[in-house]
């Protein structure tokens, strides 16, 4: 059993942290919002990801995790202390930086033992000699410290799973030992582990990201192709993925990738690039084509409609993904906004995320529910895949609307099948009922 301190209580902190919990150890989280340390105590998530909640209730009954918001009292006896605040993006595409400043200052203030500091943040590469220096500069005694990146890879709706079960697991440290110690607290989990220096670890976390992300830009692109040759974007992706070279995970088109994670890692990875006078095309041209998958679902609209003034266009779905209610960069709140300048009137409706919705994305009305969000609409929008919409009664959705016109943005539905009800069906690079008219 290990006491570890995790600085942070959003999606990465607080799912590291009850994981860590749940393998036995001691862990105390910190965070300076009082409304979220409050919540927690009174088993009230800040967040939602599917098993969290069991999961803090369960370790806060056998007394392994706490919560406060004051860093004398979660660091005091920390063997570790993790770092997993926020890296907003900054004007210029970079990283903000802030909160790790304020955390690391704040670290070093009330250290009295040794420790390992370890970065769990998606941060800059070269923050962990920053974070050193922040340390060294404003610790009041002469207490010797290690910093160890250890970049997380957690996907939100699935971040439990793969806390415990990962691929691998990233350390970076210029000293061999912190990096053992952190390692020890992951061999429960009996995952291979790579142990580098701290710059090649944060750029590990970017290079990932941002290779991912260009696998779904890809795919987008050949499904724009697909569209105007009227050859279908599923069945290429498929003959694609059974390449052992290429493989199946992340080649779905759609409306492109949105969340906390992707679009403000690409751009902060180009920002670090064109700083040091590399040209990042690759990553700019991603950055393009995900913008662009949004522009396209507009002009489908506005083709099937004849224009899109005074139209009702309702949104399936908010989130920017299944399984979570985080709306941070997600694509409907780009494409009611695109919508809304043409002067469209915009609804949606999403399982998870209507709260957060009402509160972020005010401009988007929303619906009780699917069938509430089709009655009366011009058109329907899918833009999150989640499950309830696979399996809507479709016949009642067409008889609602005003027009039987839906755009399928993450292709969950069969064009014929679609078409066969009567609906004016369009989705991405879907095949030869797609076709572009020459």
């Amino acid at each position: 059993m290990k006491d570890i301190t995790v600085v942070g209580v959003g999606y990465v902190g607080l799912v590291t942290a009850v994981c860590f919990a749940d393998l036995g150890n001691r862990v105390s989280c910190v965070d300076i919002s009082e409304e979220k340390i409050a919540g927690l105590k009174r088993g009230v998530m800040p967040i939602y990801e599917p098993g969290l909640e069991e999961l803090v209730a369960r370790n806060v009954k056998a007394g392994r995790i706490d919560f406060t918001t004051s860093y004398a009292e979660g660091v005091r006896d920390a063997d570790f202390v993790f770092i997993a605040v926020g890296t907003p993006e900054g004007v210029n595409g970079e990283a903000d930086m802030g909160y790790v400043r304020q955390a690391a200052q704040a670290i070093a203030e009330v250290m009295d033992r040794p420790l390992v500091i370890v970065n769990k943040s998606t941060v800059p590469v070269g923050t962990g000699d920053w974070v050193a220096d922040i340390v060294r500069e404003h610790r009041k005694k002469e207490i010797e410290f290690s910093v160890v990146s250890n970049p997380e890879f957690l996907r939100e709706g699935s971040a439990i799973s793969d806390f415990m079960r990962p691929d691998r697991i990233v350390l970076g440290s210029l000293d061999a030992e912190a990096a053992e110690r952190v390692a020890r607290l992951y061999l429960p989990l009996r995952s291979t582990i790579l142990v580098t220096d701290l710059r090649t670890a944060e750029m590990i976390k970017y290079a990932s990201n941002a290779f991912l992300a260009t696998r779904i830009s890809f795919i987008n692109e050949i499904a724009n192709i697909c569209e105007a040759l009227g050859a279908d974007v599923k069945e290429v992706a498929s003959g694609m993925g059974y390449d052992r070279r290429i493989g199946p995970d992340f080649l779905d088109a759609g409306v492109g990738y949105g969340g906390s994670c992707f679009p403000k890692d690409v751009k902060a990875l180009a920002h670090m690039a064109d700083e040091k006078g590399r040209h990042p095309q690759l990553l700019h041209a991603v950055m393009e084509i995900n913008d662009y998958q949004r522009q396209a679902i507009v002009e489908k609209l506005r083709a099937a409609l004849g224009g899109l003034k005074d139209k009702q266009i309702g949104l399936l779905g908010l989130a920017f993904k299944p399984n979570t209610d985080d709306m941070r960069e997600a694509p409907s709140a780009h494409i009611a906004s695109l919508l809304q300048a043409e002067g469209a009137k915009v609804r949606g409706y999403d399982p998870v995320a209507m709260e957060v919705a009402a509160r972020v994305a005010p401009h988007i009305g929303l619906a009780a529910d699917p069938y509430d969000l089709a009655s009366k609409a011009d058109a329907l929008v899918v833009v999150t895949e989640w499950n309830e919409f696979k399996n809507l009664d479709l016949t009642r959705i067409r008889d609602l609307m005003k027009r039987p016109v839906l755009i399928d943005g993450r292709n969950i539905y069969d064009p014929q099948a679609m078409m066969d009800l009567g609906f004016h069906y369009r989705g991405v690079g879907r095949g030869y009922g797609n076709v572009e008219p020459e």
